[in-house]
C-alpha cells in the first residue's frame, strides 16, 4: 500500500506521523545505531519495515496512527497486516524479520514510557521454511579461487578479488567483514607477526580470525600490485578508482564464475563462509570452536552445518555402499 501523497516510506517510519510518535521514532533510531549499535544497512532494514507497518495502519484506520492509536492496537489490526503482506506476494522469511521489528519497537517503547501494547504478543510468527546452509565442494571452492582472476581487466584487480575470496573460505568471513577491513588489519604473511585478523562483525563485535599462512600471503600479493596508496586507515580493498571496493563488484565476479565452473546458483560470496565451516566439520573442527570463528552469538545457528556435513555424509553412503546398487 502507498504512503500518503507525497510521503516516500523509505526515507523515515514517522515522516507523516503526529509529534509524539515521531519524537519516539526519532529516539528509537538513535537507540538503534547507538546503543544497539545496528548497522546502517540495518538501520535501513528496521525503517523500511516499520514504515510498511505504520503506511499499513494509516490507510487500515484512515488516519496517520497515533501513539494511542498504536497502544489501542488488537491482535486483529496486527493479523490483518500480516495478511496484507502475504497477499502482497513477500516471503515469509521477510514477513517474520518486519513482525520482529515492529515487536522489537513496540517493546522499546513500552520500555521507555511511550506505549504499551501486548496485543502483538498474541500474534504468531509465521512460520520459516528450515534452511540448510549452501556449501561447495571442496574441489569447487579451491577451483573458485584460482579461477576469479581470469575475468580481472589489470593484473592487480586478479589479485585482488583472489585475496577477497580467500579471505573468505581461508577465515570465514562474511563479505561487508573483508570489505570492512582496513589496510592496518592485514593479516600479517608467514613469519611476520601473529596470523590473525581483527574482524568487526554484527552488532560492531570484533573478534580474532586465525589467518593462514596463504591467506597472508595472498593479501600482501595484492597490496604490493596495488597501484594506489592505501592509507593505514583506509579501507584495504578499493576499487578500479581507487575509492573502497563494492560488495556488488564480488558478487559479480562470483556470477562469472559459476557460468564457467558450471557451479549451482548459490554459489555466491557468502557461500564461501558457509564452506569454510562445513569443511571444517567434516575434518573433524569442533563445534564450538567454529562458532567463535564466524562470531555466531548462539551455537543454534552454527549446528545447522552439521546438518549440511548428515547430508553429505549420506550422498556418499548411497553412492558406495555396494548394497545401494
Amino acid at each position: 500500500m502507498a504512503a500518503p501523497a507525497g510521503i516516500e516510506p523509505t526515507s523515515s517510519p514517522f515522516a507523516f506521523a503526529d509529534p509524539g510518535l515521531a519524537a519516539a521514532g526519532a529516539d528509537w533510531q538513535r537507540w538503534l545505531a547507538d546503543e544497539k549499535r545496528c548497522s546502517p544497512h540495518t538501520c535501513a532494514g528496521y525503517r523500511r519495515d516499520l514504515s510498511a507497518f505504520l503506511t499499513f495502519l494509516t490507510e487500515h484506520r484512515g488516519a496517520p496512527p497515533t501513539l494511542s492509536d498504536l497502544a489501542a492496537l488488537r491482535p486483529a489490526d496486527f493479523r490483518a497486516w500480516l495478511a496484507q503482506q502475504s497477499m502482497a506476494g513477500r516471503k515469509r522469511t521477510s514477513i517474520a524479520r518486519a513482525l520482529s521489528v515492529v515487536r522489537g519497537f513496540f517493546a522499546w517503547l513500552e520500555r521507555n514510557g511511550f506505549a504499551a501494547n501486548h496485543a502483538i504478543r498474541a500474534v504468531r510468527t509465521p512460520k520459516i521454511p528450515h534452511a540448510v546452509p549452501k556449501a561447495l565442494s571442496i574441489v569447487e571452492a579451491l577451483e573458485t579461487l584460482e579461477s576469479v582472476g581470469e575475468f580481472a581487466s589489470e593484473d592487480w584487480i586478479a589479485l585482488r578479488d583472489t585475496a577477497v575470496l580467500t579471505l573468505l573460505y581461508g577465515c570465514g568471513l562474511r563479505i561487508a567483514e573483508a570489505l570492512s577491513l582496513k589496510r592496518r588489519d592485514a593479516p600479517p604473511s608467514a613469519g611476520q607477526g601473529d596470523e590473525s585478523v581483527t574482524v568487526t562483525g554484527k552488532g560492531g563485535k570484533q573478534r580474532m580470525a586465525p589467518a593462514l599462512p596463504i591467506v597472508g600471503e595472498t593479501v600482501a600479493a595484492y597490496i604490493a600490485a596495488c597501484p594506489w596508496n592505501l592509507d593505514p586507515d583506509g579501507p584495504l580493498f578499493v576499487g578500479a578508482r581507487g575509492g573502497p571496493l563494492s560488495a556488488r563488484i564480488v558478487q559479480r565476479q562470483m556470477q562469472k564464475l559459476r557460468g564457467l565452473l558450471g557451479l549451482p546458483e548459490t554459489a555466491t560470496p557468502h557461500a564461501l563462509r558457509h564452506s569454510f565451516a562445513t569443511h571444517l566439520l567434516a575434518k573433524g573442527g569442533d563445534l564450538r570452536a567454529i562458532q567463535e570463528l564466524l562470531g555466531h552469538a548462539s551455537l543454534s545457528t552454527t549446528q545447522r552445518y552439521t546438518e549440511v556435513d548428515a547430508g553429505r555424509l549420506l550422498d556418499e553412503y548411497r553412492a558406495t555402499h555396494p548394497r545401494e546398487r
